[in-house]
């Protein structure tokens, strides 16, 4: 909240007060004399709590909304959703941002919408909107197997309809003087024992996708477990949360790319990748940082964002979840991604840290990627080559044929 808002405010509006409503003093953050309050998530669960319903009267006086990376409410169902529903109408004005704003479906945008409008141009209703934008496939033998999909020629109709509410500003065309992002592959070829597990888990879940009755849980353990496999390390079910690697060559070739960059970042998708690039790290004597969910102590991320600006790392590790949004990190020029981000959304904030307002040097984005596994397709879909294919199914078929 300090390092994305707050630190912008001082520099950009320094006319405007501000209070932070972080857990140890959120209702101390409204009641002081403010221009602006900055909460989070969590912060708007607080205000929405049916025990205690005299906190929404803390929001009296204030009249605009600023929603920060909005696909955060995208899920009309979620707790977060809910809440900021019930928040948004306390003010007169709302605005919403993100640089994506529906990555997989136009139903995305339906809780969006109704959050700035209640309703007026998508319907009040998520279902009956879902309804007249996408179309079922059974795909099991239950009522509830059913995949939804977008009808085709439906986004430009829905485009048409919140047209006059949305505002899009290009990167390119606003920040013309940010250097340009150059994007490059680093491959690699799995090792024998490490391919052949990776092959008869692909064959496994080619079957029992093909067989269309899978849940989407299901669904995103084999692709979780296809993934991890070609990252070089997998999980083994421990209590512990214990895993084994079966391929170091992605970990020895990230800390290769690091070593030769004077300021770089690293996203990782698991626990068991952050710890083995840890161990790469301090094998090559490389300064490093971690910003993932294990860090929670207060102002201890805001500490590691001002040393890394400062130059005191040679490279930071970040989970998409948590390090994707809302952190200025130009002290960078290089962006690694250890393995595919499979959230669109969240690829193009993870790129957007170093490549944004501010920098002044050519930047970089290093894809790696292992040969022969899914993971080709995953960049592709990612990227938009294979934007039809909305799931591991078709990508996984895609490589079949």
């Amino acid at each position: 909240m300090l390092s994305a808002w707050g630190l912008d405010i001082e520099r950009f509006a320094p006319e405007l007060t501000f209070s932070i409503a972080s857990a140890e003093q959120r209702e101390q953050a409204f009641t002081i004399s403010t221009d602006v309050v900055i909460l989070n998530t969590d912060g708007v669960r607080w205000l929405a709590d049916k025990k205690h319903p005299k906190r929404m009267a803390l929001l009296k006086g204030f009249d605009h909304l600023i929603v920060d990376e909005s696909t955060a409410y995208k899920e009309p169902n979620s707790q977060r959703s809910k809440a900021m529903v019930k928040v948004s109408r306390c003010f007169t004005h709302r605005y919403l941002m993100t640089g994506t704003p529906n990555p997989n479906s136009v139903t995305e945008l339906w809780n969006q919408a109704f959050i700035v409008d209640g309703g007026k141009r998508l319907g009040e209703s998520y279902y009956k909107f879902r309804n007249a934008a996408q179309v079922p496939t059974q795909i099991g033998p239950g009522t509830q197997h059913l995949r939804w999909d977008d009808k085709p020629g439906i986004a430009p109709v829905v485009d048409e309809l919140i047209r006059d509410i949305t505002i899009r500003h290009a990167f390119e065309d606003v920040m013309t003087h940010v250097p340009a992002n150059f994007r490059e592959t680093k491959a690699f070829t799995l090792n024998k024992k490490t391919k052949a597990l990776y092959d008869q888990m692909e064959a496994s879940a080619i079957i029992e996708l093909g067989e269309k009755v899978i849940s989407a849980v299901h669904a995103a353990s084999i692709r979780t477990k296809i993934l991890q496999i070609a990252s070089g390390a997998l999980y083994t079910g421990a209590e512990d949360g214990g895993y084994e690697v079966v391929d170091r060559q992605r970990y020895e070739l990230i800390a290769e790319i690091v070593a030769e960059r004077a300021h770089s970042l690293v996203f990782f998708n698991w626990r068991h990748q952050r710890d083995e690039l840890v161990t790469e790290f301090k094998k090559a004597g490389i300064t490093y940082a971690v910003i993932d969910g294990s860090v929670t102590a207060h102002g201890a991320r805001e500490a590691v964002v001002a040393d890394y600006q400062a130059g005191k790392y040679q490279t930071l590790l970040l989970h998409p979840r948590t390090g994707a949004h809302g952190l200025t990190l130009t002290c960078g020029t290089t962006t690694i991604i250890a393995s595919p981000i499979y959230e669109a959304d969240l690829l193009q904030q993870a790129i957007a840290r170093i490549h944004r307002g501010g920098q002044t040097k050519v930047t970089n984005t290093i894809l790696v990627r292992a040969e022969g596994t899914v993971e080709e397709l995953v960049y592709d879909k990612l990227f938009g080559k294979e934007a039809r294919m909305g799931d591991l199914l078709g990508l996984l078929k895609a490589r079949k044929k």
